[in-house]
């Protein structure tokens, strides 16, 4: 728009100049009435135009009006600038969590910011070519549904003894239950990790931190599953010291103490990998975190139901995971605009 607004305004000078040049011709002294006739055809032919000749001889331009224009335009886009400046870089707040100081063990995150609605506004006139081509992207994605069930008996697990730590006990009325197996109705199976391990492109880390608090002596969520790169802070939320032990392999291996009230330890990993993570002090403490190098991963409900959501068309290979009950994969091909379901059993003993 600033752009336009330039070419208008030097359209217009560009024409007062023209227009006070061609008055100025018309004015000159001519010896008959025929020869301010040719003078007139002569400018025709030049390809100045008017709408009439009356019109013209009436316009009255000042020459020092055009000396305003460069000032103007100067002042036009001080304005602008200072409009998208205000928008995009001023009205940045860091988000709350980016005030606590966390214990790292990698480098440091890229905390989320804010910004206006004036400022997305500006911005987007300078991104509407890109968003568009996103919401066309978007609209030709498809969505993956499916559901994970089991055939046979599940692992038959003992309730948490926690006896040895009354300040974990006191949170549960009855022991609790392992989260390693989870079972539902019509024979679901939750906590399963259902990803795309072929087909889809690498992407860049893009999304938040995340969050794994240690409650009640337990990993909570017992699954985490993040892009390579992303972080996750671990808070200790009880009041007695636990331990953060990730059992990587791919990547580096370590084990850090975390007394209660002390910032949160931050586990960030650049290499896909399943990691069992564990607490060294409370030997029923154990959750999974789940590295990827894309976002088309997903962890089954109660109800063993997974959504793998914006996949382009193309042919893709879909792998459940388990932390007991191991892992399968199948090839799928979506076509544009198609919403295919794809389901897994895995079979199950007891033992």
């Amino acid at each position: 728009m600033f752009f336009i607004f330039v070419i208008l305004v030097s359209g217009q000078h560009a024409a007062l100049d023209q227009t006070q040049s061609f008055r100025a011709q018309l004015s000159l002294p001519s010896s008959s009435t025929r020869n301010r006739a040719a003078k007139k055809t002569v400018l025709l032919q030049e390809g100045f135009v008017p709408r009439s000749f009356s019109a013209i001889s009436a316009v009255t331009v000042n020459p020092a009006h055009s000396q305003w224009v460069p000032f103007l335009l100067v002042c036009v886009m001080a304005c602008c600038l200072m409009f998208i400046m205000d928008g995009s870089l001023s009205v940045v707040n860091i988000a709350p969590e980016a005030m606590q100081k966390p214990v790292r063990f990698s480098s440091t995150a890229s905390f989320p910011r804010v910004v206006s609605p004036e400022g997305r506004f500006a911005l987007s006139l300078f991104a509407r070519p890109l968003f568009s081509e996103k919401v066309a992207a978007s609209a030709a994605a498809a969505t993956l549904n499916g559901r994970v069930t089991y055939e046979g008996t599940p692992k038959k697990l003992r309730p948490i003894d926690m006896s040895a730590e009354p300040n974990c006990a006191k949170f549960y009325s009855t022991p609790p239950m392992p989260e390693v197996s989870l079972t539902g109705s019509d024979n679901s199976l939750q906590n399963v990790i259902v990803y795309i391990s072929a087909g889809a492109p690498e992407e860049n880390f893009t999304g938040p931190v995340v969050h794994l608090n240690q409650r009640g002596c337990r990993y909570t969520p017992h699954i985490v599953a993040v892009l390579a790169n992303q972080e996750v802070w671990v808070q200790n939320d009880d009041t007695v010291t636990h331990s953060v032990h990730p059992m990587a392999h791919t990547n580096t291996e370590w084990n850090r103490s975390q007394p209660p009230g002390t910032p949160p330890v931050v586990i960030r990993y650049g290499q896909p990998e399943f990691i069992r993570v564990k607490c060294e002090l409370h030997p029923w403490m154990r959750g999974v975190l789940a590295v990827f190098r894309n976002s088309h991963h997903a962890i089954t409900d109660s109800t063993g139901a997974f959504t793998l959501a914006d996949l382009p068309s193309g042919k893709y290979t879909v792998t459940a995971w388990h932390e007991v009950y191991g892992s399968q994969s199948k090839e799928l091909t979506i076509a544009p605009g198609q919403s295919p379901e794809l389901n897994f059993v895995f079979k199950v003993t007891p033992y």
